[in-house]
């Protein structure tokens, strides 16, 4: 039976835990009482296929590859699943081109912002991989563009996050009080001027929008970042040549706890963006 119908028949309410009904991120005790009503399921209809461009665009992606893992640079604009108007994301062009094998995202990353995205290839390395994230122990860094001269030094971000606010209907994340913890570590790494900043991030936490969010609540909008950032500051980066947000995850690292082996994995700031960069280096004085 597809995933898709089975929360499609959760969220409707037609499963009941207790009695009550259940929302899909319920974790079931044990005594639990659980109802499932009848399904009926027609014909199966063959299974759509990802494109050949996105499969091969998936494929050349692919900066390292072992038995437990394959490491992707993922480009600006693909979305790491389908859903949300998308048919087919990395997860399904991966799956396309190796049908043999049991491939799972370990995290995610916006579909807007590029670089390091985990695959697994195994259970096991799947379970090992998300009880190392739920401790904290894998170290994920981004580099990003904000506007103005960043003069917070290193600064530690503790904002919690409300990740089920709706704005117009669209999901919009708030730091407020009543939020789930996050936290973000910002430190500059190259100044423009008066006017933006290469920043640093280092993730603690992991929760939707973070970085756009916390950089935004300290002041310092991403540029490019049309939900959460600077209208304005927005229109003169297109200017130096940026056109999406500058955003890219370009460091990853965790030990293998059965080996005790480092694992890292880097991937350096795409054309497009390290372009950004060179065109506001030359034009600092001026910007």
């Amino acid at each position: 039976m597809p995933r898709s119908h089975i929360f499609r028949v959760i969220r409707k309410g037609e499963v009941r835990v207790n009695g009550k009904r259940a929302k899909p991120e319920v974790r079931l005790q044990a005594s639990d009482m659980v109802r499932v009503p009848p399904v009926r399921t027609g014909a199966s209809a063959p299974p759509r296929r990802a494109a050949a461009s996105l499969v091969d665009s998936v494929n050349s992606a692919i900066v390292f590859e072992d038995p437990r893992l394959l490491v992707l640079d993922k480009p600006a604009g693909l979305a790491v699943h389908g859903g949300s108007g998308v048919s087919f994301g990395v997860i399904e062009a991966l799956r396309s081109a190796r049908p043999d094998e049991t491939l799972e995202l370990v995290h995610r990353i916006d579909r807007d912002t590029s670089g390091l995205l985990l695959i697994s290839r195994k259970p096991a390395a799947l379970r090992t991989l998300h009880a190392l994230m739920r401790e904290g122990l894998v170290e994920k860094h981004y580099l990003a563009l904000v506007k103005g001269k960043w003069e917070l030094g290193s600064k530690r971000i503790d904002a919690p996050l409300r990740t089920d606010i709706r704005v117009g209907g669209e999901r919009t994340v708030k730091a407020h009080a009543s939020g789930k913890e996050a936290v973000s570590v910002f430190k500059p790494v190259q100044f423009f001027g008066k006017r933006a900043s290469l920043v640093e991030v280092a993730l603690e936490t992991g929760r939707t929008h973070q970085i756009r969010v916390h950089a935004a609540h300290a002041g310092y909008p991403l540029a490019g970042d049309e939900k959460y950032g600077d209208a304005e500051f927005n229109d003169k980066m297109k200017a130096a040549g940026l056109t999406r947000m500058f955003l890219h995850a370009h460091q990853l690292s965790f030990v293998w706890p059965d080996s005790g082996v480092e694992f890292s994995v880097s991937a350096p700031l795409p054309s497009d963006l390290a372009a950004v960069i060179d065109n506001l280096a030359m034009r600092k004085r001026n910007f």
